[in-house]
């Protein structure tokens, strides 16, 4: 990836940093409101945002407490890295199957997990959308500390370490 092209991304999109790392806009917040069967207040149904990841950016570890659908759009492949219950981790490849081996368009993030996720190329770029439902609220956002990671993911400490908040 060019860095100019990363750069013209971040202003035709009119991308923002995010909280997480990387680069974000909103682009949709549902108008309707659905009750969670979890209770709490209602929430937009779905959101969906723009997300681009430098070479040398990571999505953190963090958990949302919805599902959220990630969706390949242009550049080089993405790792999204799912720990799962009982030590284990699930990695998805996001990318183009037509251009990157064992890669998918999308990926299904389960409410509630923690995940994090890297662009697969050192000076590369992956632009994605993710869409949650129902919507996404940063107060049902959480980053995570890498010491509690590691209590119930010991096996994966390289990989909690590397793509842990600084």
């Amino acid at each position: 990836m060019s860095r100019h092209r990363f750069e013209e991304l971040i202003s035709h999109l009119k991308l923002q940093p995010h909280p997480e790392g990387g680069f974000y806009r909103e682009t949709h917040r549902s108008q309707e409101r659905v009750a969670r069967s979890t209770g709490g207040s209602p929430r937009a149904a779905a959101t969906a945002i723009y997300y681009l990841l430098g070479g040398e950016d990571r999505s953190t570890w963090h958990r949302i407490d919805a599902e959220e659908m990630w969706h390949f759009y242009e550049g080089d492949p993405l790792h999204v890295h799912v720990l799962q219950p009982h030590g284990a981790l699930q990695t998805f490849r996001l990318g183009n199957p037509l251009e990157h081996d064992g890669a998918d368009f999308q990926a299904l993030v389960p409410a509630g997990a923690w995940f994090a996720a890297e662009c697969t190329v050192q000076d590369g770029h992956s632009l994605v959308g993710c869409t949650v439902a129902p919507g996404f609220e940063f107060d049902a956002f959480e980053i995570a500390q890498a010491e509690l990671l590691l209590e119930d993911w010991p096996q994966h400490q390289e990989l909690i370490r590397r793509l842990a908040r600084k």
